[in-house]
């Protein structure tokens, strides 16, 4: 059975991670979460004193590109894997809220985002891949044989983020979050490198009102039909 490309697109905090990794392992495909490279290149940043009074020093970070290095490792239960940066695991530290703060103007980096998206594009060569993030149906892989945009609302988007971080132990406030939420929308949708856009071929789905099992077994059967037609 032939093994196809899948993309996922979308806003932040639709849940384009949880659905990717479930098909993933319904498939026996790779995955790949892009939005946790771009999220370990702003940690990256942060560590290294490369964000001075809210301001990005692009100069500094572009100079350093070459010094990033981003894999993805099995975890030690074998059931899913964490992202490493430069050898260490920072699978949790790429989730705080201070990362989302930064990680949208992170992003607008042409280099950074060349950078990473060649490295996502080696990864899917050998197909049988669902990667998810803001341009893999436009930018990644354009010719992906199924391409998802994810959207739902920004109140529940900032709900969902809100009961994340509390989860965690991280101390937020449901506004901060929801504006954290407005301001990526923002950002991502306006760039001008490489904006979130749904793709002309994209299958668009609100999942404000779906819960996690309706949405996977819609995305499911799509795929299904996708790969059979790929035959």
């Amino acid at each position: 059975m032939k093994k196809i490309t899948i993309a996922v697109d979308g806003f932040s905090s639709t849940g384009k991670s949880t659905l990717a990794r479930q098909l993933a392992s319904a498939l026996n495909y790779v995955y790949v979460d892009s939005g946790a490279m771009y999220r370990a290149v702003t940690l990256f940043a942060i560590q290294n004193n490369m964000i001075v009074q809210e301001e990005i020093d692009t100069g500094k970070l572009v100079q350093a590109l070459p010094e990033i290095k981003i894999e993805f490792k099995k975890n030690e239960s074998g059931s899913g894997s964490h992202i490493f940066l430069n050898d260490q695991d920072v699978e949790n530290q790429i989730r705080n809220l201070h990362v989302s703060k930064y990680v949208s103007a992170v992003d607008k980096i042409p280099e950074e985002r060349a950078k990473l998206v060649k490295q996502q594009q080696e990864m899917g060569k050998k197909q049988g891949v669902v990667m998810d993030g803001r341009d893999i149906g436009t930018v990644v892989f354009p010719d992906a044989e199924l391409k998802i945009f994810m959207t739902a609302s920004v109140e529940v988007r900032a709900q969902r983020r809100y009961d994340e971080l509390i989860e965690t132990g991280e101390k937020a406030g449901f506004e901060e979050v929801l504006k954290n939420i407005e301001e990526r929308d923002f950002l991502d949708t306006t760039r001008e490198d490489s904006p979130l856009i749904k793709a002309e071929d994209a299958v668009e789905i609100d999942n404000s009102e779906l819960t996690v099992e309706e949405q996977f077994n819609i995305v499911l059967e799509l795929a299904g039909n996708r790969i059979a037609a790929a035959d």
